[in-house]
């Protein structure tokens, strides 16, 4: 039951860039096609998962074992893109279809704000090592279904009449508003 409430609480609830404000860079920039946001979902869902376990055995064995907590930050920021430098390099030698299909994705990963946040998050909830793997896959689903729903509301928005001093940034910050607010209407769930 526990983790069915770590699950909706990071989906719904709490999600990463609607309620935490985090990864709004890439919700704001890859948002323009579903295409383009399934293939930047795919990718932080993956480093995500793999990012969190690392981090956390790092933070438990390592950092805390030699009393280096307060190096923390810099110390997750160095694994997260080493990981997705390594990522990169063995999925052009292993799986070059799968490389092609992440493409620019996977560089774009190493600067998104809810991959180190989430990182973060689970050591201060102070989690263990399943809870971490639950939270991490049940944020990228959230920060997947979010961005989901954004790229396919930007899509129609572009095929319909909208004034000219609204056109861009300006309706997408509109829409990204009341899309946040419609995600605040699972507030009472968990």
């Amino acid at each position: 039951m526990e983790y069915i409430l770590i699950f909706i609480a990071a989906v719904f609830v709490n999600n990463i860039v609607l309620s935490q404000f985090l990864g709004i860079c890439p919700f704001l920039g890859v948002s323009r096609k579903v295409e383009t946001a399934g293939g930047m979902s795919a990718a932080v869902t993956f480093v995500l998962t793999i990012a969190t376990i690392v981090t956390f055995i790092v933070q438990k064995y390592v950092l805390d074992a030699f009393g280096l907590g307060f190096m923390q930050t810099i110390t997750f920021i160095l694994i997260i893109a080493s990981l997705v430098q390594m990522l990169e390099i063995i999925l052009k030698k292993v799986s070059p279809a799968l490389y092609q299909a992440l493409g620019v994705y996977l560089p774009l990963i190493t600067t998104n704000c809810c991959v180190l946040g989430v990182a973060i998050m689970v050591i201060q909830k102070d989690y263990n090592l399943l809870q971490a793997v639950v939270y991490a896959i049940s944020t990228a689903i959230g920060f997947s279904l979010a961005l989901t729903i954004f790229a396919g509301i930007r899509e129609q928005l572009s095929v319909t009449h909208v004034p000219e001093g609204m056109k861009g940034t300006p309706i997408a910050l509109i829409t990204a508003g009341l899309l946040a607010m419609a995600f605040m209407g699972f507030s009472g769930i968990v």
